[in-house]
């Protein structure tokens, strides 16, 4: 796994590079694996508070590796089956690439800076928030190789953009900044420093109580594809079962004491 994505954590957040910077951490069978193996591995740890994901060297991602989209086109390779298999649940292999960080438990910040093209910006996709460079190129670049979105661009897009901006970039593959990027509402903030930014962040997410964090991830994850009723339902759920709950008095205490908060991790 190391030979494309390494995980530093510290005080509760992970620090997750893609280190393929040969080939602007382009993405392989390898990649694939790398990142499904670190993002479910971050999925277990109950010590995680927030994740932030980012790219060495020039690029976030410069999307699918040539070989890979060589291997993808020969009719007598595997590549077809491999893409019809579902591996994990409802996602195929390079689905799950992307989808393993909506799944993970707390938020996961993408700092992207260079390009972030095809995969690599469907890869944005699955994180929580999205901090960019302004001079950051993005591109729904699959139709540029006769292809489609597929690594789960086409659930994940209508969550951020417009739908005819989503219909101009996924039929046309155009370019578009980071600044831009902001506009469309397929970013959350331009940044001078995209990684530095994503991990203050993260950190003052750290800060806060580990249980209203995912409860509100799985509140917000649950508001995409569920109805009012369902929704509604859920939010007091999740509420009941946080009040008077330890970390929620350790919160109010430590308002109330102006200190820093010390919570306990959620049970594994």
């Amino acid at each position: 796994m190391t030979d494309r994505v390494t995980v530093n954590i510290e005080n509760g957040v992970a620090d997750v590079r893609l280190v393929r910077t040969d080939k602007m951490n382009a993405l392989d069978l390898a990649m694939f694996h790398a990142l499904i193996e670190t993002g479910e591995m971050l999925k277990r740890d109950v010590a995680i508070r927030a994740v932030v994901i980012s790219g060495e060297g020039r690029a976030f991602c410069a999307g699918l590796d040539m070989m890979s989209f060589a291997q993808m086109a020969d009719a007598k390779g595997n590549r077809t089956a491999d893409l019809a298999a579902r591996e994990f649940g409802i996602a195929n292999r390079a689905q799950q690439a992307v989808f393993v960080w909506r799944q993970i438990p707390v938020p996961v910040i993408a700092a992207i800076h260079g390009v972030a093209f095809g995969g690599g910006f469907q890869l944005t996709l699955g994180a929580d928030m999205r901090y960019i460079a302004a001079d950051a190129k993005m591109s729904v670049m699959e139709v540029k190789w006769g292809l489609v979105p597929d690594m789960t661009g086409i659930l994940l897009m209508p969550e951020l953009a417009r739908n005819d901006v989503i219909r101009e970039f996924t039929y046309t593959g155009r370019v578009f900044s980071g600044t831009e990027a902001l506009a469309y509402g397929f970013a959350t903030r331009v940044c001078d420093d995209p990684r530095a930014e994503a991990l203050a962040t993260a950190r003052e997410i750290a800060g806060k109580s580990p249980h209203a964090i995912r409860a509100a991830k799985r509140l917000l994850n649950l508001s995409t594809e569920a109805d009012p009723a369902t929704i509604l339902r859920v939010e007091t759920e999740e509420q009941v079962a946080l009040i008077g709950s330890p970390n929620q008095i350790e919160a109010v205490m430590a308002n109330m004491q102006k200190r820093e908060p010390k919570f306990a991790d959620p049970a594994a």
